[in-house]
């Protein structure tokens, strides 16, 4: 199962489980959304030294650098509103890293703000994706998507013309 959930599946399910079951049936947020397209700006004008972009079986990493012969797997946001979120979705990278015998650690990275938070994989973090993914699976395959709860995040979403009609 954990081969269908993706990074941003993890991100949508910290916000909202509609918008992640959405996503997992395909149904595409509106791509001309104002904070949609600032989230493209920002990760392609920040941080112009690092590899960008790496692709790596269901995850694509934003940023990977080295440091000191430590691979730095980096996470762009455009802010740190929906911090844990982000932290999660950057903690199942180093995890499907890990899988496949890479080690790493993270950060997470708000060029706006000039903010940056170290991520590590614990245990403990371990054990909380792999609820997530349980969790996850229970949503995607329900057959309609959970109800409409608005939320702080809806008014900036590109899901919103569709939860609100």
């Amino acid at each position: 199962m954990v081969k269908l959930i993706t990074g941003t599946l993890i991100q949508s399910y910290n916000i909202c489980k509609r918008q992640t079951w959405l996503m997992a049936h395909q149904i595409i947020p509106d791509q001309d959304h104002p904070y949609i397209e600032m989230g493209r700006l920002i990760d392609e004008e920040s941080y112009d030294r690092d590899k960008k972009k790496i692709n790596f079986e269901n995850v694509v990493l934003d940023l990977v650098r080295s440091d000191e012969g430590d691979i730095i797997v980096g996470e762009v946001k455009k802010s740190s509103r929906a911090e844990e979120s982000a932290r999660m979705q950057l903690a199942f990278y180093l995890y499907k890293l890990k899988e496949s015998g890479v080690n790493a650690r993270g950060v997470l990275l708000f060029p706006e703000e000039r903010k940056r938070i170290m991520v590590e994989l614990t245990p403990e973090l371990e054990n909380e994706l792999e609820q997530i993914f349980k969790d996850i699976e229970r949503v995607i395959f329900q057959a309609t998507p959970p109800p409409f709860k608005k939320i702080g995040y809806c008014k900036n979403c590109g899901y919103k013309e569709f939860c609100w009609s």
